[in-house]
């Protein structure tokens, strides 16, 4: 599950330290956050202009592994990221999120900007390795939302992105179903909904 993968690369014990919460708590936050984040840029994916604002912004984070200090992360930049995935609705979302009972004392408008430019590098160099894969010029239609897709487990490479699109994309954010998840905790079906235009 490549959710797990953005947990690998994301230094959850500085986190809790910076937003003063414990191990676990920063934990449940980072894969909510990173969740979110993941959702919206699936939904931006759906269009060509989206589509392709996405593949200049991946550009510039080519190459870049996680960070092992919450220091070490451009900040200012992940800010950026958050605003042009969510859009009009970071304010909405981001206070969502922060008043969710699942995590108590999370201030998310701190935590999506520290997350965004990790799941950017992690989504730059999944799309680089299946670009170096295709080579041929058959990128364009699934491309970027396959790639997303499949971070969330969602979008196995048969490659029918039209298909489920972002219900697939929810649907792999949220388990498939709450699977045993996040107890009675986010709403994510609920935010994600709000986020795709009132869906769910």
């Amino acid at each position: 599950m490549a959710l797990d993968d953005i947990l690998t690369q994301v230094p959850i014990d500085d986190i809790a330290e910076k937003l003063g919460v414990s191990r676990d708590e920063a934990k449940v936050a980072v894969e909510q956050g990173g969740a979110v984040l993941l959702g919206g840029l699936a939904k931006n994916a759906e269009t060509d202009e989206g589509s392709a604002a996405i593949q200049n912004a991946l550009k510039k984070h080519e190459g870049r592994a996680g960070a092992s200090k919450v220091d070490d992360i451009d900040q200012a930049d992940g800010d950026k990221i958050v605003s042009h995935i969510l859009g009009s609705k970071k304010t909405e979302v981001t206070k969502e999120l922060t008043e969710s009972k699942a995590t108590p004392g999370i201030d998310f408008g701190k935590l999506l900007p520290i997350l965004a430019p990790i799941v950017m590098g992690l989504i730059a160099n999944a799309t680089k390795d299946k670009t170096a894969k295709a080579d041929a010029g058959a990128e364009s239609s699934g491309g970027i939302g396959d790639v997303i897709g499949g971070i969330l487990g969602g979008g196995n490479s048969g490659g029918s992105a039209g298909g489920g699109g972002i219900g697939d994309v929810i649907g792999g954010i949220l388990g498939g179903g709450n699977s045993g998840g996040s107890g009675g905790g986010i709403d994510l079906g609920g935010i994600l909904g709000g986020l795709f235009g009132g869906k769910k």
